[in-house]
């Protein structure tokens, strides 16, 4: 039996704050009730007081990253450097967990911070010339796109040990700089970048830039 005074204790805040650190640490997969429970002193049976199960919890996270992004004030810029600031923001909040930045796909329409962003886009969109049908297409596929750039860092998704990591990516270099030069030169040649970008912002930004460029050429084809 939970009693009141557990129940007023748990702060359902601080469980989804646990629970980022430990999918950040270990994978979503790691996340647990029984450990949840156990870090915050209390029975599983109390989680269930404010998260029906696990897919609720990882609900919570993923709403958790949205309401850290940190949209841009409306400005007299044009519309796509508009876009460009409030899709880096979007990123900026996803690259502090780049193993979860998947989970906020599902809650861009069914949270509050996720609809105020979804409605943001398409204004800008629409504002460039897009019709609202095509504005939707446009910044659902943005959005897909630019969460798949954090998933799919190549530095984040190495071992976190830095020992091993730095195994990993001399091994990776080593074959790609063994590759026969007359029938690979430029992947020989650029092994380095290939295997690990030299910097994580230029990474993001040049991500960011291709995306919003992207948009800009459907557009002009359209008109």
């Amino acid at each position: 039996m939970i009693s009141k005074e557990t129940a007023r204790r748990l702060d359902p805040a601080k469980v989804v704050d646990s629970a980022l650190a430990i999918a950040d640490d270990e994978g979503p997969a790691a996340v647990t009730f029984r450990r949840l429970a156990a870090q915050h002193d209390v029975t599983p049976m109390a989680l269930y007081r404010h998260f029906k199960d696990k897919d609720d919890l990882l609900a919570a996270l993923g709403d958790r990253m949205l309401t850290d992004v940190v949209l841009p004030e409306p400005s007299d810029e044009r519309w796509d450097k508009q876009l460009h600031k409030l899709l880096t923001a979007f990123v900026t909040a996803l690259r502090a967990h780049p193993q979860l930045a998947d989970l906020t796909l599902a809650r861009i329409l069914v949270t509050d911070p996720g609809l105020v962003m979804a409605e943001r886009t398409m204004e800008l969109l629409t504002e460039g010339g897009f019709s609202v049908d095509d504005a939707a297409e446009v910044g659902r596929q943005s959005f897909c796109s630019l969460i798949a750039l954090v998933t799919t860092d190549p530095i984040a998704r190495e071992v976190s040990d830095p020992v091993a990591r730095d195994d990993s990516m001399r091994r990776k270099r080593a074959a790609l700089a063994a590759l026969p030069p007359r029938k690979y030169p430029l992947v020989a040649k650029a092994a380095d970048t290939l295997i690990c970008p030299a910097s994580r912002d230029r990474y993001y930004a040049l991500g960011i830039e291709m995306t919003v460029a992207g948009i800009r050429g459907v557009l002009e084809k359209e008109q």
